[in-house]
């Protein structure tokens, strides 16, 4: 009996003992895990404001092109508010001699001489037939100063990690509207395939294609040749497919194999982050997605960002 007791109390212990060090290993592992959660929130903060940091710089680079661009439509805009203004003028000269003539103050004979040598002068005519085309051309120039100012201001501002259930064509289209005027002097080839809808964030998939799109155009500089540019989205094995190629200087062995090392840039002191295509390698794989790099100097540059096909309602239903 005093050995069953014994064992008994033995066993006892022993399971006191492990559910003691069970008790302990799970509150360690809970804080490890708070701990954990707090970290990747971190981990998340600051990539969100790295991302944000490098979108400033490729702004520098914007900036110029948009100003030329908005300058154009904004000069003649101006240029047409100005003939406007001379139009109401003309118009309301017109205006005061009608008045007279219907307050009696001059005959008909006085007022038609008057409308005479008013049209001599102003061509009234000319004015009714050309204030259409001016009031249209002045229209589209500020609509196409809105378009550019709002694309600036979409790509200027912080965005979360909100994804949604969209055509990744939109970000390329948008990212290739964006840099319109430093692409003027390219040729500048685009090819869009039907592609499934995947969940995605769009604007950071656009900050994406404008990094790559500006280092694109940037090895192109100092070509004799004409610069050629080709983007092409297409979706193949339930993967899509964005290609940018280039005929630029193309890139060393080297050159790739520390292309997403932070702060490594082969351009002059001043004239790149070094940032940029570490920030694009950072979205591309919070896609799940990789990034093929295929260059050879002297020759050009084809750089392919494949994204895996995510749906929203299968990755729902499996979480």
């Amino acid at each position: 009996m005093d050995d069953f007791k014994q064992a008994y109390l033995l066993e006892k212990a022993a399971r006191e003992e492990a559910e003691q060090l069970l008790a302990d290993k799970s509150r360690i592992l809970v804080a490890l895990n708070s701990e954990l959660e707090q970290k990747i929130a971190d981990l998340e903060h600051h990539q969100a404001m790295f991302i944000q940091a490098e979108k400033m710089a490729t702004l520098g680079t914007l900036c110029a092109g948009v100003a030329h661009e908005i300058n154009n439509p904004l000069a003649y805009s101006i240029s047409n508010v100005d003939c406007l203004k001379n139009y109401c003028n003309y118009f309301s000269e017109l205006l005061a001699v009608c008045d007279e003539f219907a307050c009696n103050d001059t005959d008909k004979a006085t007022f038609c001489k008057q409308l005479t040598e008013l049209n001599k002068v102003h061509s009234f005519r000319f004015m009714a037939d050309d204030l259409p085309e001016l009031i249209s051309d002045t229209s589209q120039g500020l609509q196409r100063i809105s378009k550019i100012v709002a694309n600036l201001l979409d790509f200027s501002r912080p965005k979360g990690h909100d994804k949604q259930f969209a055509d990744m064509t939109e970000a390329v289209k948008s990212a290739v509207k964006l840099l319109a005027n430093q692409l003027r002097d390219c040729n500048l080839q685009t090819q869009y395939s039907p592609i499934s809808q995947s969940w995605c964030n769009l604007p950071a998939i656009s900050q994406v294609i404008v990094n790559i799109l500006i280092n694109a155009k940037q090895a192109c500089d100092n070509l004799s040749a004409k610069a050629e540019i080709s983007v092409a989205v297409y979706e193949l094995e339930q993967h899509i497919y964005i290609d940018v190629e280039d005929n630029g200087a193309g890139m060393s062995e080297e050159t790739i194999a520390k292309i997403y090392d932070p702060f490594y840039s082969t351009k002059p002191v001043g004239e790149g982050t070094g940032m940029g295509m570490t920030m694009v390698y950072a979205i591309v794989h919070e896609h799940q997605g990789c990034i093929d790099i295929q260059s050879t100097e002297g020759m050009g540059t084809r750089i392919s960002c494949v994204f895996p096909v995510q749906s929203q309602v299968r990755k729902t239903v499996t979480s």
